[in-house]
């Protein structure tokens, strides 16, 4: 399974799931984030977090913890 986390700078990826349950999983979705989209790797912070994407158009920095629940192709 390779995750949010694992996707290289430069790199658009799709989701193809999203784990984790509750509130999380709502927050991530509210974001845009659904399975599906594309998502455009900007760039990681130097200690590896957040990570900074682009979604539906605008800018988005997700937690580590956050993009570890996201699968993507």
């Amino acid at each position: 399974m390779k995750t949010l986390r694992d996707a290289r700078i430069g790199k658009t990826v799709q989701v193809t799931k999203l784990h984790g349950e509750g509130a999380v999983r709502r927050r991530i979705m509210d974001m845009g984030i659904t399975k599906g989209v594309e998502i455009y790797v900007r760039k990681v912070a130097p200690l590896g977090d957040p990570i900074e994407v682009m979604v539906r158009g605008y800018e988005l920095s997700i937690r580590k913890s956050d993009a570890e629940i996201i699968e993507i192709l």
